[in-house]
């Protein structure tokens, strides 16, 4: 996917609130205005892409605990360069799950977020703090797969009922603003 192609699927996108509103119009606006933005060199903000990965009946969510937020959360990375962000999304899914077969539940966008990621220590750097504009994709994969940590990264790797996984997180702006978006809007497909 070309970086057009996902400016063409981000300006169709049609937000579920006033939040995916508001922040599909920071993303297109900072796509638009910034030649790195697919970039971590952009300190100040950069894409990514996140994954909400269900399995088939959509009685269970997949979430990995993320050693830097010490948190239960959904997958996801940077866009590095790359534009085709539903291939990010696949490639995180099975890098930090470390599963072989996820596919998309549909290629379009399932929603979008400004996220803010405070200052922290990676690979025993400090990184400043910055926003990640993010667009997710629902995937889905089968949850009776084996998972596999992915150490530099996360310290778990499990299936929870959706109720479950609002409980695990300790992020409380992302159950709120995040998860229990995605849950909402998984009723209406």
């Amino acid at each position: 996917m070309t970086c057009r192609e996902l400016i063409y699927d981000i300006e169709r996108y049609c937000p579920f609130n006033e939040q995916e509103e508001k922040d599909k119009a920071l993303i297109l606006n900072w796509i638009k205005t910034n030649d790195n933005a697919f970039s971590r060199e952009n300190a100040v903000a950069h894409m990514t892409a996140s994954a909400w990965v269900v399995n088939k009946n959509r009685s269970k969510v997949l979430m990995v605990y993320h050693n830097i937020y010490h948190s239960w959360s959904w997958l996801g990375g940077h866009a590095d360069g790359e534009t085709d962000l539903l291939a990010v999304a696949i490639r995180e899914v099975k890098e930090e799950a470390g599963i072989r077969h996820v596919q998309p539940v549909s290629k379009e966008i399932f929603s979008l977020e400004s996220l803010t990621v405070d200052g922290h220590v990676k690979r025993g750097c400090y990184v400043s703090s910055h926003l990640h504009l993010n667009v997710t994709y629902l995937l889905e994969a089968d949850s009776e797969e084996a998972v596999a940590i992915k150490a530099d990264e996360n310290s778990g790797v499990a299936w929870f009922t959706p109720e479950e996984a609002l409980v695990k997180s300790t992020e409380p702006w992302f159950v709120e603003h995040v998860y229990a978006k995605l849950l909402e809007k998984m009723k209406t497909i």
